[in-house]
Parts: C-alpha cells; sequence; structure tokens
C-alpha cells in the first residue's frame, strides 16, 4: 500500500525527499493519534487513519514555520495545549476545527480537520493545512452541557 500526504515537497524537511522508514519515534506518534482521535472526532475509522497518517508526517517531516496568528481572533481563555487535542480557530465569522500535531512553549502547530480556512480575500487553508499560531488564539471546544432537573 501506499499513502500519500497533501504536502508539497518546498514546506518538507530535506530528509523527507530521501526514502525513509518509519521510526519507533513515528509509530509512537502514529499510535497516539491512533488512541486520541476516536476520542474526540466522529469520523470514520477511514478517516482516522487519514487524519493520524497526515498528523505523523506533518509532526515529523515538515519544515518549521514562524507564527500565523494575526489571521485568527484572540482567546478570552487560557488554555492547556498538548499535542493530540482538538481546538477551533475563528477567522472573522468562521470558525475551524484543528489539532494540535506540536507544540512549543508560547505557539503550537495545528493541522485544519474543517475542510477550509479562509484566511483572507486571496489565501484560505484546506484540510489537512498545517500553520503554527499562538496559545492565545487557540478557543477550547464547548461540549453540549445537559441540565438535569431534580
Amino acid at each position: 500500500m501506499e499513502f500519500l500526504t497533501p504536502y508539497k515537497s518546498k514546506i518538507l524537511i530535506p530528509d523527507a525527499l530521501s526514502a525513509a522508514e518509519f521510526s519507533i519515534e513515528h509509530a509512537k506518534f502514529y499510535i497516539k493519534m491512533l488512541e486520541t482521535l476516536p476520542k474526540v472526532l466522529h469520523v470514520s475509522d477511514a478517516g482516522i487513519v487519514q487524519t493520524a497518517l497526515n498528523a505523523t508526517a506533518a509532526h515529523f517531516l515538515l519544515q518549521s514555520q514562524m507564527p500565523k496568528s494575526w489571521f485568527f481572533d484572540e482567546s478570552d481563555e487560557c488554555v492547556f495545549c498538548d499535542v493530540g487535542k482538538l481546538f477551533q480557530l475563528k477567522c472573522g465569522y468562521s470558525k475551524v476545527l484543528a489539532l494540535v500535531i506540536d507544540n512549543g512553549l508560547q505557539a503550537a502547530t495545528v493541522m485544519i480537520l474543517s475542510q477550509q480556512c479562509q484566511l483572507s480575500d486571496s489565501k484560505s487553508l484546506s484540510q489537512f493545512d498545517t500553520i503554527k499560531v499562538m496559545h492565545n488564539r487557540l478557543h477550547p471546544l464547548r461540549k453540549a452541557r445537559q441540565v438535569v432537573a431534580a
């Protein structure tokens, strides 16, 4: 089988352009994604595998990015950011789902899970594209609260 990612060679690290085997570190990350994603995403098994493979490829093989937080609205809440966690990014009036694939002290690289994210009139991100944003741009997901009357 051959699995392809949507990432162009110009955004990959040089090692990604040569034949490299799936390492133990890659496998650990991939398995962590396979275990985490079904708990937070409601998509098919094939969708989980595709997301986990793209997250693994992005985490290990994409070049480092500078944060581009200005595209997104600030969050009023301080969030705990960790690899595998889902957040919303708000860009104007639209909201997109984003998966943290790499986390730093002040910023996180996220993979867009929504079909598209319109950043400006001329720039947009597609599903599985990545962008680095400051932690204060990550909006926590709201779970539906159930009120039980006693």
